[in-house]
């Protein structure tokens, strides 16, 4: 609901793609300042605190901005300041959250073995079990309640997840300090070859995600005169596509490996990601999005696992901070690029991303194929 539900609250605020586009970008730009710092409070005080404050933090600032929107009048400054500064704040606290969750899932993950696969499978199906509704429930709620009807609700979501949060204390890594940081990750990126390269490949697939994510709202409302609940059921549509993929992937590796999977998963995604750009109907974007979806879902499942494989634990936290600022890169440049292009040519846009897309996935999996496996994982 945080991701795509705020970029359609700016746009029926405002009325306008452009702060729509600007208010994406400040929703990211803030997530990577907050990975110099989240990896580390993750590392230092466990992953359950670190979960449980960010979902408090979140619930209390979109609770303010409800009281605020309901207060104000749309396409007044004090709603368009309050939109802009609720989305890069909660994309400050999503990331907090989301590094102590993926920091769970890695320590899952290796204690998994060679079937971390399948972990990493069961996780993404939760994220896109929730995504499936996300979307959706935010443009219905955007639509038929309001702003502050569906805001509420997103409060309600944080405090519950702060409420089922682990209840047990995780200990900190056993690490003396000066291993903990921004620095501690950007070193060990630079000493694992296979790492940097699958981030690599990462980055180019995302900078065609996050355009996509940026651009389709205002495509859909603008271009094709659609509401914000059927820019939301995109989303859900494409959730529901990345679910089968996911659960299909896990199966796949089992059978065939990682390469392949990854390989094949690559190509749907680059290939399905420049159909979107030629795609001039609604039904169209809805289709061609699920494909590109499906395909992301299956990379991500490959990617995680490497990843998982790759990273040592005892500086897991610092070094995924490091990893995903650089993977989050792409989204605030997407949000600029939207603000700054006109809708009807923003096609053109996704056809150069899709392009660079498909070379990055390419040259990424062709270099992790020949690299030895990683001394401290399965082969």
């Amino acid at each position: 609901m945080t991701t795509y539900g705020i970029p359609l609250l700016v746009l029926a605020t405002t009325k306008s793609a452009a702060l729509t586009g600007l208010a994406f970008a400040l929703e990211w730009i803030p997530r990577i300042g907050a990975f110099t710092v989240a990896g580390t409070l993750v590392d230092r005080y466990g992953t359950a605190r670190t979960f449980r404050a960010a979902c408090l933090a979140r619930a209390l600032v979109v609770l303010a901005a409800a009281v605020l929107l309901t207060a104000l009048e749309a396409r007044t400054l004090g709603a368009t300041v309050t939109v802009m500064l609720l989305a890069a704040s909660t994309g400050v606290l999503t990331e907090f959250s989301f590094v102590a969750a993926e920091t769970a899932g890695a320590e899952a993950s290796r204690k998994a073995g060679a079937r971390a696969h399948r972990v990493q499978s069961v996780l993404l199906g939760i994220d896109q079990t929730a995504t499936l509704a996300g979307p959706a429930v935010s443009g219905l709620l955007l639509e038929h309640g309001g702003p502050a009807v569906m805001l509420a609700t997103l409060a309600s979501f944080s405090l519950l997840a702060a409420a089922l949060g682990p209840r047990v204390r995780t200990a900190p890594a056993d690490v003396a300090s000066a291993q903990r940081g921004l620095r501690t990750g950007w070193e060990t990126l630079g000493s694992l070859s296979a790492l940097a390269w699958l981030v690599g490949g990462l980055v180019a697939s995302n900078a065609a995600l996050a355009l996509l994510q940026a651009a389709v709202p205002v495509i859909v409302v603008t271009e094709l005169n659609h509401s914000s609940a059927d820019a939301g059921l995109i989303w859900s549509a494409a959730a529901i596509a990345s679910l089968l993929a996911i659960t299909a992937s896990r199966r796949a590796i089992d059978r065939w490996g990682l390469w392949p999977v990854g390989a094949v998963a690559a190509a749907v995604t680059a290939t399905a990601t420049f159909a979107v750009a030629q795609a001039d109907t609604y039904r169209g974007y809805l289709l061609l999005i699920a494909v590109v979806m499906a395909g992301e879902g299956s990379l991500t499942v490959v990617f995680r696992t490497l990843r998982s494989r790759l990273i040592p634990p005892e500086v897991f936290g610092s070094t995924l901070a490091v990893t995903v600022l650089l993977l989050l890169l792409p989204f605030p440049a997407a949000g600029l690029l939207v603000a700054a292009v006109p809708p009807a040519q923003l096609g053109h846009a996704i056809t150069i991303a899709a392009v660079l897309q498909a070379l990055g996935l390419a040259v990424a999996l062709a270099r992790l194929r020949t690299l030895p496996a990683s001394p401290t994982s399965p082969a």
